[in-house]
């Protein structure tokens, strides 16, 4: 075959693209048990299940950042026998996750006013950040006691102290400031973000970093959203062009 002949050759189609960052919104837990006569508890549990499979597709596909928006800062006005069964189940997951996450190399990172969580959460989240702090695979990062609102505020508030004490001028404060005072700082933005459950908001979540972030929302609820789906997802994006406001 001639180099001419070769180059006329049918090419394979490129592999889509895949995002650097995905970010999700892990919505439906509550109605996925209510539609099954279940406690809501028993929905958050069944969740957890499909939080795993998430972030062991991602370590597999090679996808470098994963942030699950695990409990937002509004979540804290929930019933307390709820807010307490969901900080029982975040300080088990954390335990039984914690040798998986060490033995592929995956790196937690948790967000939000984690102040407000109850110490032996903090103390389970502290061992294993400590745990994985060196670890070179999928970033995982958890959102817990998180707003988008509040996050942006703490930022303000950390840069007005930095120049009430000398440490910034004014004229300093721009978007790489303000994005290198968020929890996020040091992070690239989400390529893409899913919420399941089918609500079409996005919750007071990532609020500065989602600008140009692509946006899937499926009505799958949260329990059942499976890797087949996740793929799919993906595949779709790979498909998109991402112009950033370019014409």
């Amino acid at each position: 075959m001639s180099s001419e002949t070769a180059s006329r050759a049918p090419q394979p189609p490129a592999a889509p693209a895949l995002p650097v960052h995905v970010a999700i919104i892990m919505d439906g837990n509550g109605r996925w048990a209510s539609r099954r006569l279940m406690s809501r508890v028993t929905g958050h549990e069944k969740g957890a299940e499909t939080v795993r499979m998430v972030v062991r597709a991602c370590r597999e596909l090679g996808i470098a950042h994963l942030t699950l928006y695990a409990f937002s800062t509004e979540n804290w006005q929930r019933p307390a026998s709820e807010v307490n069964a969901l900080m029982g189940l975040l300080r088990r997951f954390i335990d039984q996750e914690r040798a998986e996450l060490v033995r592929n190399g995956i790196r937690l990172h948790p967000i939000g006013r984690l102040e407000r969580l109850p110490d032996d959460v903090r103390e389970a989240l502290g061992r294993v950040v400590d745990e994985t702090r060196d670890n070179a695979g999928l970033r995982l990062h958890l959102a817990l006691s998180y707003g988008g609102r509040d996050e942006i505020a703490r930022a303000a508030r950390r840069i007005a102290e930095a120049v009430q004490a000398g440490r910034m001028r004014p004229e300093e404060i721009d978007e790489a400031a303000l994005a290198a005072a968020l929890d996020t700082a040091g992070v690239p933005d989400p390529d893409l973000l899913i919420r399941t459950g089918g609500e079409l908001r996005v919750s007071n979540f990532l609020l500065w970093q989602i600008a140009y972030t692509e946006i899937f929302v499926t009505p799958t609820l949260w329990p059942d959203f499976s890797r087949r789906e996740f793929e799919a997802i993906l595949a779709d994006f790979g498909r998109r062009e991402r112009r950033f406001g370019h014409l």
